[in-house]
Formats: structure tokens, C-alpha cells, sequence
């Protein structure tokens, strides 16, 4: 079965623009085909076939058929033989309607092309963004509108500004720590608010600065001070008693489960950052000296040098999303692709002024470091298991094929059965005589946005997602990771955690928050017909059963047993997966394209190297 071709078409570079005004014909003609068949697919899916046969008789010197001939665009096929997916040209057939003229029609699918240039193809909204549709939430309401509702009372005042979102607004538990403002959940309530059809910019960027002003306190855990760009994982607003006055109380991990500093906090800052940019194309924020300044101190404690033999960063267990003990630490994925985001995001904010052309250029060279590793050894497809199965161990040369020395004999049985003929995913870890081959979404999608997956693995990991819908999605989207650790392997990584024990919290449950990303990466993979299908399920529920932060069992049917209501990030989470698959020129506020000037490394001997 051939795959999507692929359109590309110049993205961020400004030199590169493309504008209808300077297309030919057939490439106008291309463009228009393309934008109206989006709009069947937000309405109908693809369940119809949607895009015409589009005429080309340009022919290149070998008589082949092509689309265009000024090297603009560019359309071609992605196939998958069980492995990832291989790009090649577009399927092209007879045109017999013309009474065989010579011509040739190129047949367009849906494709990975509608994330690669989404503005051109996505300027016409496809139905309102504002504070109406969506399913009915039982009271006659639709769940958009009590969305809104409850977002807005989850909202922080810091001297009488906006400044953040609560965790969870549920009145009937203990508070613990869901009276704070975390800075990866305010992530998806930012981005609603950027979306919404008046954007609501102001607590965005209150929040920002906020954080920034939280970074450059002292941070210290006991007797050891911590770097001084880590990023708070929360704060809080208090009133100071002797002071009289309100002040913020920021938590550096001080005081999280695990006293382990979050990595990812700056990761998100700097994304949301890019998207206030993005979205207001109000420069002035990011250009700001202590801003400047801000995300200098956050890239050079990932950019330090060590002792590292790869461009991944070396993470403790907690450091993410997944705050409490699961077997993350060493290099996890979602780390490692908010890394690369961060750094790309990074890269068009920064100003080449003082010492920040020479942080550019240590960027670049990341960039290109890291996606090649994690492009190269975490991917697992059909074909990739079937190698690492059949992997010789114990090889000492520069010419070793199983590089990290792993035992086939340590993959888990249940790959064998999960892995489809067709898909693929990025695994969870890769370190020395490790792989940790359980799927966790937040780093696949975020590969997706990032443009860290090539566009044939990103189809790879929506191919694998629709292949194993039951297991990833099940009844309540969606698993955080899969499959969950259950019995002796439970009781040895986790310590006999109560909270993670299987099918629950972090340990295979269920998280509505997920959606958005779902969405976006269906969307940019030309796959919106997945996110429809979430959103149902999740249109279903969700609301009725009060907004919980996650739910249990292995298809996510129970509402998690200490799950928290009225969680504001599964708010804003199925706000967000609303707006984008209602508007999907939304997705450019948080996706990326496709960097062109990354250069493809040269695998050349170790400089150490002799004969």
C-alpha cells in the first residue's frame, strides 16, 4: 500500500516566502486544490476521496512525469514495507479523460504535507474558534462554553494581574499542590488563550515573566544550590504576614515527591515563548535583555560540556511529566525531543549580539547531533526489531553494528506481539545495554511538532497509532505510556509505588491533557480523521464526569482513583484539540517546520582512529 506524497514547500526562512503571487499556474492550481480538499477533510475525514486528479505535463529528461519545474514544489510517495516509511516520487496514472493526449494525472493523498507548509494551505478558518460548539455537556451547554467557564476560574491574580492557572480547582480532596501554577500545565491554558479567536495575550505574557523573575532566585535544596537556569516546577501566590503585601513562593523541586529538579520546565518556557511570538508577532517580549538573558542561562546548563558521549541529556527519574519513580531516568525520550524543540525555538529567538552568536552556533551543531541519534537509535520499527533480535553482542570495533551492546535477549516479549507491519515509534530510552521499548506519546508527538521525526517516521507513528487504537487510545484518550509495568517489575522500578501501580497515573493511565497533542501531530501529519476520533470519545465524557486529571484501566474506562476534578490542563487540553481541528492554522502557533540548513552529518572515523 503506497503512503501520503509529500508537498514541501519553503517554510520559516523569510528569503524563502512563498506567496500565490509568484507561483505558476500549476502550482497556484496546486495550492487551491489543496487547501479546498482540507476543508472536506475537517467536515467529512476521509472517508471520500477528496482530492481531484490534478493535470501535469512537465517532464523531466528521462520523459518521467513531475509537478513542477522550477523546484518550488515538490511531490512524492512514502511507502512502508513493515519498516519506516521510504519516500519516493508520486504515483502517477493515465489520464484517459482526455482522450489520451499524452498527459499524465498526479493523484494527491492525504499526506504529511499539510504540517509542512500550513500557511499557505491553512489561512481560512473552518468554523469559529470562539466560546461556542462542541458537544453538549448534559445541561444543555456545549462543552466548549463550560471549558471557558472553568478556565476562567482557574486563573492566579499577582497584584491584580493574571499570572497563571491553578492545577485543579476540585473542592473535595485535599489540596497538596494543585493550588499552584505549574509551568508545563499552564503550557496548553497559554496556548488556548493564543488561539481563541480574541486572543487573550496578556496572561501569556505576564506568565513568562513571572518564571523569568522565579529563575533568578537562589536555588537551593538542602546545602547544594542548583544551576542558575533551572526554571521553577511551580509557584504559588502567598500574602506575607510581615511584609503585608502578596508575594510568589516558587518550588524548584524542593518540595516536589522525588526532590528532583524539573528539566522540562525550561523546555516549555521556551516553546511557549516562540508561540506568544508566533501568535502576536510582537518581537519586542523575546528581545528583551532579561529575556535574552533567560533562555542563554537555560541552553548553556544543557550545552555544558562533560562527559557525554552522546548529544542527549542525562536526566534523573521524575524530571518531566512523569514526576514520580517509572524508569525514565538516563536519556528519555520526551526530554530529548522538548530538547530539540527548545533548541529550535531557541534558535529564532536569540540575537546574534555579544556572546549569542557563538551560543547559535553550539545550537546548530547540537541540533544536528541530536537529530541524527535519535532519528537513528530510538526509532523501532517491524524491520529495526528484527534486527536488534538478531544483534551479535560483545563487538569492539568502529565498524560495530549494535552500538550500545544491547542483549536481544533483554526485549520484552510483549514488542513482538504490539509492533504492526506498518508503523513505527520512537522508543522511551536508549543507553548502554539498555532500551527501554515502552511508547510514551509526549515524546512521539513532540518528535512530530519538532520536526525531530523525518516525515516518514511521522507517518510511521500515526500508522502505529490508528494500528494499535484499542491499546494507545482505548476508551478515554490517552495513554501516557504503554504497555504498564505490572508484578515483580512493578514492585523492583517503581519501589511499590501505590500511586503508579498498573493501568493508573503514569503507569498506563489515561490522560484527556494528551489531546492537544494528538491533534496537532494529526494535523501536521495530514491525519486530522484520528483527532476526530479522539475528540468524540473524549465529547462523550469528559465533561459529564467533572474534567478528571486522568483515568484507570487498561482501556481508561474508571476515572482515576486519585484523580483530581475539574484539572484545568484536561480543560484546556480539549480546548486546544478544538481550535486546532476547527482551525488548523492554528497548529503554526506550536508546531515547526522543517529546517532545510540542518545539515546531513558525514559518519567519518573518530579523529582518535588508527590503523
Amino acid at each position: 500500500m503506497s503512503r501520503a506524497p509529500i508537498l514541501e514547500i519553503p517554510g520559516d526562512d523569510p528569503e524563502q516566502k512563498t506567496s500565490p503571487d509568484n507561483l505558476t499556474p500549476t502550482e497556484t492550481e496546486i495550492m487551491e486544490t489543496v487547501a479546498e480538499a482540507w476543508k472536506h477533510v475537517i467536515r467529512d475525514g476521509f472517508s471520500t476521496p477528496i482530492f481531484p486528479d490534478i493535470q501535469t505535463n512537465a517532464e523531466d529528461k528521462n520523459g518521467k512525469t513531475v509537478d513542477n519545474v522550477n523546484g518550488k514544489t515538490t511531490l512524492q510517495s512514502c511507502s512502508n514495507g513493515g519498516g519506516p516509511a521510504i519516500c519516493g516520487d508520486s504515483e502517477v496514472v493515465p489520464n484517459n479523460s482526455n482522450g489520451g493526449g499524452g498527459k499524465t494525472t498526479s493523484v494527491l493523498k492525504p499526506s504529511p504535507s499539510v504540517g509542512i507548509s500550513l500557511e499557505n494551505l491553512l489561512e481560512v478558518p473552518i468554523g469559529g474558534s470562539g466560546k461556542n460548539g462542541g458537544a453538549e455537556n448534559g445541561s444543555g451547554t456545549s462543552m466548549m462554553d463550560e471549558a471557558w467557564e472553568q478556565l476562567s476560574r482557574s486563573y492566579v491574580y499577582f497584584k491584580g494581574q493574571r499570572v497563571g492557572t491553578l492545577a485543579a480547582i476540585d473542592t473535595g480532596g485535599e489540596t497538596l499542590n494543585y493550588n499552584q501554577v505549574f509551568v508545563r500545565d499552564f503550557v496548553p491554558c497559554g496556548l488556548a488563550c493564543l488561539m481563541k479567536t480574541d486572543a487573550d495575550v496578556d496572561i501569556v505574557k505576564n506568565f513568562l515573566l513571572k518564571t523569568l523573575h522565579l529563575q533568578g532566585w537562589e536555588k537551593r535544596i538542602d546545602n547544594f544550590t542548583l544551576g542558575e537556569g533551572v526554571m521553577p516546577a511551580s509557584f504559588k501566590v502567598i500574602q506575607d504576614p510581615n511584609r503585608q503585601k502578596e508575594v510568589l513562593q516558587a518550588d524548584f523541586g524542593g518540595t516536589a515527591i522525588g526532590r528532583v529538579a524539573p528539566v522540562d520546565s525550561g523546555f516549555w518556557w521556551i516553546i511557549l515563548l516562540r508561540s506568544y511570538t508566533k501568535c502576536t508577532h510582537d518581537y519586542s517580549l523575546s528581545e528583551l535583555p532579561e529575556v535574552q538573558r533567560g533562555m542563554k542561562l537555560i541552553l548553556n546548563l544543557c550545552l555544558s560540556d562533560g562527559f557525554d558521549t552522546f548529544p542527549t541529556l542525562l536526566c534523573a527519574d521524575g524530571c518531566s511529566m512523569i514526576d514520580r519513580r517509572m524508569g525514565i531516568y538516563g536519556y528519555p525520550i520526551e526530554i530529548q525531543a522538548l530538547f530539540f524543540f527548545a533548541l529550535r525555538c531557541a534558535r529564532q529567538l536569540l540575537k546574534p549580539e555579544h556572546d549569542g552568536k557563538e551560543l547559535i552556533e553550539r545550537i546548530d551543531k547540537r541540533i544536528t547531533a541530536l537529530s541524527y541519534h535519535i532519528q537513528n537509535y530510538y526509532w523501532l520499527d517491524f524491520t529495526q526489531l528484527n534486527n536488534i533480535y538478531r544483534y551479535k553482542t560483545e563487538e569492539y570495533s568502529h565498524t560495530a553494528v549494535n552500538k550500545f551492546n544491547v542483549i536481544p535477549e533483554s526485549i520484552p516479549d510483549w514488542v513482538f506481539e504490539f509492533m504492526p507491519l506498518r508503523g513505527g515509534y520512537f522508543i522511551g530510552n536508549v543507553s548502554p545495554a539498555r532500551m527501554d521499548f515502552r511508547w510514551f506519546l509526549v515524546g512521539n508527538c513532540i518528535a512530530i511538532l519538532s520536526c525531530l521525526a523525518t516525515p516518514a517516521q511521522a507517518t510511521a507513528v500515526m500508522d502505529l497509532i490508528e494500528e494499535r487504537w484499542a491499546d494507545l487510545i482505548g476508551e478515554m484518550p490517552l495513554k501516557i505510556a504503554y504497555p504498564a509495568l505490572e508484578g515483580h517489575q512493578w514492585r523492583i522500578v517503581t519501589g511499590c509505588d501505590p500511586k503508579n501501580t498498573r493501568w493508573s497515573y503514569h503507569n498506563g493511565g489515561s490522560w484527556p491533557v494528551l489531546l492537544w497533542l494528538l491533534t496537532a501531530a494529526s494535523i501536521k501529519t495530514g491525519r486530522p480523521q484520528i483527532a476526530k476520533r479522539a475528540i468524540e470519545l473524549v465529547e462523550q465524557r469528559l465533561a459529564k464526569d467533572g474534567w478528571p486529571e486522568y483515568y484507570d484501566g487498561i482501556t481508561g474506562r474508571y476515572i482515576g482513583k486519585q484523580a483530581r476534578k475539574y484539572q484545568t490542563w484536561s480543560i484546556t487540553g480539549y480546548l486546544v484539540a478544538k481550535l486546532m481541528i476547527e482551525n488548523p492554522s492554528n497548529l503554526l502557533i506550536i508546531s515547526l517546520e522543517e529546517d532545510k540548513k540542518i545539515a546531513k552529518p558525514k559518519l567519518t572515523r573518530s579523529a582518535s582512529w588508527t590503523c
